[in-house]
């Protein structure tokens, strides 16, 4: 009797423990143009990633800021350029920390980056399928996955659907949005 108490008391711990280790990782309201996406980011396997993010939502929310490349059935790309294209100040680069288990799956959030791993700062994409391409090793370094989309996957596909081109106000970039897909802010999420 005595071990069915202690085998019960072992997975009761256990579950408190997993549900208080998930409700540390902090929500985020994404709102755009288009609906709003509502994100939990894994501060557990990403903190450095996750840190530096809700750094920039505390600067500046991201507020009027827009999704600059949208390439349906890869992913969707936002947080470094204002509505009028101008590029949004950024703070110093971040470790890539695509080491962390994370898989670049539909509905993730990731880092985007330049050939140097390490030069991360604000820009991130949702991956609108599965890209284990991404994730490290598969593509050198990977891409840092810190979270996933909870509720807003509709509102990612009709970002992903939407017309896309070039545009004179930012020379040499592809599948830029013809319409502008508008991030209005991006919040955390406070919980009780």
């Amino acid at each position: 009797m005595f071990r069915h108490y202690l085998a019960a008391f072992s997975l009761f711990m256990l579950a408190l423990t997993t549900s208080q280790a998930h409700a540390a990782n902090p929500e985020i309201l994404i709102s755009t143009n288009k609906g709003d996406i509502k994100l939990e980011l894994y501060q557990d396997k990403a903190p450095t990633t996750v840190a530096n993010f809700l750094t920039y939502i505390q600067q500046d929310g991201f507020k009027d800021s827009i999704f600059h490349r949208v390439i349906p059935e890869f992913m969707i790309q936002g947080g470094g350029f204002k509505t009028d294209y101008q590029r949004l100040a950024t703070n110093a680069p971040i470790k890539n920390e695509a080491d962390n288990g994370l898989s670049n799956s539909r509905g993730t959030i990731a880092m985007a980056r330049t050939n140097n791993p390490n030069s991360a700062t604000r820009q991130f994409f949702i991956n609108h399928r599965n890209n284990p391409n991404l994730d490290q090793g598969a593509y050198g370094a990977g891409y840092a996955v810190f979270g996933k989309v909870t509720t807003g996957m509709d509102v990612v596909d009709a970002i992903a659907s939407v017309k896309t081109g070039t545009t004179s106000a930012m020379p040499g970039a592809r599948d830029v949005p013809q319409s502008q897909v508008v991030i209005k802010s991006i919040r955390l999420i406070e919980k009780d």
